[in-house]
């Protein structure tokens, strides 16, 4: 059955008011209403109407009487929300590959062009790799960070890889050339691998979630230097498994 003028309305202002939202993500600074229109391609007029009652429902906030806008407590409330389940539901996969390599394994986040790590599985050993939820690594010198890499479109990369990579120890990878030669092997093999690029004694492999949960995840195992060299393939072999499962299972769900 075709939709009423009134329902086709209403897909519009819905469209509209999620090309908004969208376009304000990554901006904690905030947008001005001519940012955001150019933007999303809307008449002033409309933008500051959306705006108005967005505001009113907390989705955005003014930083000022006239802007400019970001997101608002409601939305991040919501995020923090779907964060939470997001953990809650791939916890069992992090435990299960941590009892399975005996070592400790870690969940980040892409978040402002760093990965972010929210959560962690640590393991028995005595001498283990463990890093606090909420620390931030640059993505071109850990395995986590360069999964996520190399799951970037053409010019998300481009943007990420524009400012000068920093080295961390004598094995950072500091030339785009040879990480983007790197980031190539990353997406053939589907496993990442730091090899002492951020902390001296301390190597991981690492693999990217599919965004079927909305955000850019990855799972990494660290492991002290020591353990890790001739384990490689093992450790990738059991990654790409946990991820696999974790994706099925997810895919299972409901939408």
């Amino acid at each position: 059955m075709e939709p009423t003028n009134r329902e086709r309305s209403s897909i519009q202002v819905l469209s509209r008011t999620a090309d908004i939202l969208s376009s304000l993500q990554g901006q904690p600074g905030g947008l001005s209403q001519t940012e955001i229109g150019e933007k999303v391609n809307l008449p002033r007029s409309t933008v500051s109407r959306l705006l108005l009652a967005l505001e009113e429902l907390g989705y955005v906030s003014a930083l000022g009487p006239r802007g400019p806008y970001r997101l608002g407590p409601e939305i991040i409330a919501m995020s923090m929300s779907a964060r939470r389940s997001v953990l809650n539901e791939l916890r069992p996969f992090l435990e299960s590959l941590s009892r399975q390599v005996n070592e400790t394994v870690d969940l980040s986040i892409l978040e402002n062009g760093r990965a972010v790590f929210l959560d962690q599985v640590v393991s028995d050993h005595r001498l283990r790799a463990v890093s606090a939820v909420g620390d931030a690594f640059p993505l071109h010198a850990c395995a986590n960070g360069k999964a996520m890499l190399a799951s970037m479109d053409p010019a998300s990369l481009d943007i990420a890889l524009s400012s000068p990579l920093e080295k961390f120890t004598v094995n950072t990878i500091t030339s785009v050339r040879n990480l983007r030669r790197e980031l190539a092997e990353i997406i053939r093999n589907g496993v990442s691998i730091d090899n002492e690029e951020h902390s001296l004694g301390i190597c991981a492999v690492g693999a990217v979630l599919p965004s079927i949960y909305g955000d850019v995840l990855a799972v990494s195992i660290p492991v002290p230097t020591q353990r890790f060299t001739g384990e490689e393939e093992r450790l990738g072999a059991a990654l790409i498994e946990c991820v696999k499962q974790a994706t099925a299972w997810a895919g299972a769900l409901p939408a």
